[in-house]
């Protein structure tokens, strides 16, 4: 007779003595556990193939998460493409609007000057989307950025070299990163209140060296640089901009540390248990996106000729934030893509420049501006669930 529990087969035999004195019940119970634990491909001495199962499964999760790791994309479904096509007639009707309302908006330097714009907030939306990919939030960027811009321009207004003010600019983001990366992996603080104190410090710090006025007279040679030297006809920051957009695409599709920032945002629990160094992951993403704050205030500090404590005000956190989400960037983390956040920027950007080319009011403009972001935000949303 025999009985089955649960994947092993286990045989009426002896009685109790007998099977005592022959070890029977043991080599039986050791059958049965060992069965188990094939089952769950964690069996004793094989911890590695445990490993092994995860990072599979991790990365399969990545890739469906867009294609944003680098993998195969899957062909678009039905629905997927009805999404996306909602998308760009709502883009176009709105460059139809503004064409019909703001003739104006389409003059080549008006565009000039909207991708200078794009260039600036773009580089702060990369950094942003790098940190929510692997699941946090830097609400320090902007902040980050004024106090490297301040620091600068104080340095090279007291006659020192533009090279270095330029170091002390990306040193100072960089080193707000670290700051913010190691609090939240190795200390485990919240991300949202940890970067919302740095936020304040940072803004403090600028209004009190600065007394809340501008910092001028930057160096000539400084400006020559980096705003008055273009290429084809198009400004050096718009070059800069492109450039570390696709450096930036790169290194989330194409690398083992985009690979890595997914699986961290998907589950961080499952992506240690499969060997991924996730605090290392976090303070990476946080000291990139204290270099796009360092980045972007040498180039802001260019095209403006002068630095204050009001180039970080709370307006740009809204706009980098809104861009990401607007991009289809999760504020859970693990999904989104450096080239989307970037046409949230765009799209951010040319809002503000439309409204004010129209002569609308600021406060009717950020209900539009409002109400466009919601139904892009929407429409991801409709898309997320029909892959799902």
């Amino acid at each position: 007779m025999d009985q089955r529990v649960g994947v092993s087969r286990l045989t009426v035999g002896p009685t109790s003595k007998e099977a005592r004195e022959r070890g029977w019940l043991p080599s039986r119970y050791e059958t049965f556990h060992n069965g188990i634990m094939r089952e769950l491909s964690v069996k004793r001495g094989q911890p590695g193939k445990f490993r092994c199962m995860l990072r599979r499964k991790i990365a399969r999760s990545s890739d469906s998460s867009n294609s944003t790791t680098g993998g195969v994309p899957r062909v678009p479904s039905a629905s997927r493409l009805v999404q996306q096509g909602l998308r760009a007639v709502l883009l176009v009707g709105m460059l139809v609007l503004i064409d019909i309302y703001a003739p104006r908006f389409f003059r080549y330097q008006n565009l000039v000057n909207i991708l200078l714009q794009v260039s600036l907030l773009g580089l702060m939306t990369i950094g942003m989307t790098v940190v929510m990919i692997a699941g946090g939030i830097d609400l320090s960027l902007p902040a980050n950025m004024a106090i490297g811009a301040v620091l600068g321009a104080m340095y090279m207004k007291s006659g020192g070299n533009w090279m270095v003010g330029c170091f002390i600019m990306v040193a100072v983001g960089v080193l707000v990163g670290l700051v913010n990366g190691t609090a939240v992996s190795r200390l485990k603080m919240i991300p949202f209140v940890v970067t919302l104190a740095m936020m304040t410090i940072l803004s403090g710090s600028a209004v009190w060296l600065t007394n809340s006025l501008s910092i001028s007279q930057i160096p000539n040679s400084f400006l020559s640089v980096f705003d008055a030297s273009p290429i084809f006809g198009i400004p050096m920051t718009i070059w800069l901009g492109a450039a570390v957009t696709g450096a930036a695409t790169v290194l989330m599709r194409s690398t083992v540390f985009g690979r890595w920032a997914y699986a961290v945002g998907l589950n961080a629990r499952a992506a240690r248990v499969a060997g991924v160094p996730v605090e290392r992951v976090v303070l990476i993403s946080y000291v990139i996106s204290g270099l796009m704050a360092g980045l972007t205030s040498i180039l802001l500090t260019a095209r403006l000729g002068s630095a204050s404590a009001n180039m970080g005000n709370d307006g740009v956190v809204l706009d980098i934030v809104s861009a990401c989400v607007v991009g289809g960037v999760s504020i859970y983390g693990g999904s989104g893509r450096v080239p989307g956040a970037v046409f949230g920027a765009v799209l951010i950007t040319v809002l503000s420049n439309a409204m004010n080319l129209i002569g609308v009011s600021y406060y009717l403009s950020l209900i539009i501006k409002g109400a466009v972001i919601i139904a892009f935000i929407a429409i991801e949303g409709r898309k997320g669930r029909a892959n799902e």
